[in-house]
């Protein structure tokens, strides 16, 4: 009886053990990096121009999903008038990589959002990739490129 009392303790703190060492990880740059994410999430919807310029690095090249690219400041001029105006934006199946010793992040996700540029409300689906530089110690993103994606792919 001790010997099966025994050899269940052990199968369950192994199994324990396996599940733990599966948890990922995520690391204090990780964890800032994540950070800039939703604090231009928020500054995009709220049209927030001294949050954009906190987050946005000075070479910033944004390009749309029709190829339009716009630099930093067509960007937030864009954003803070509302010409292009979020009222909703949602961020699925985030995931970040780094690159060149850390000072580079790769960030990727789908951008489910309802638009309201024009006075035109729209529900859109986007692949966005983003770069991430290390700036003075704070993270900046420099580049923002997405694609359209189907609806069963933001879920």
């Amino acid at each position: 009886m001790k010997t099966i009392i025994t050899t269940v303790l052990l199968m369950t703190a192994s199994i324990l053990t396996q599940a733990q060492s599966k948890v990922p990880v995520i690391s204090k740059e990780e964890t800032a990096v994540n950070a800039g994410i939703e604090k231009l999430r928020v500054a995009m919807i709220a049209g927030d121009k001294a949050g954009l310029e906190s987050v946005l690095g000075k070479e910033l090249y944004y390009t749309h999903s029709n190829g339009h690219i716009e630099t930093r400041e067509q960007f937030i001029k864009a954003i803070s008038t509302k010409k292009s105006d979020f009222v909703k934006i949602d961020l699925v199946h985030p995931s970040v990589k780094f690159l060149l010793e850390g000072e580079i992040a790769l960030a990727r996700h789908i951008l489910v959002a309802d638009t309201n540029d024009g006075g035109v409300p729209r529900h859109i689906f986007l692949g966005i990739v983003q770069i991430w530089k290390k700036e003075k110690g704070d993270w900046k993103m420099i580049s923002r490129s997405s694609f359209h994606v189907p609806e069963e792919d933001a879920h």
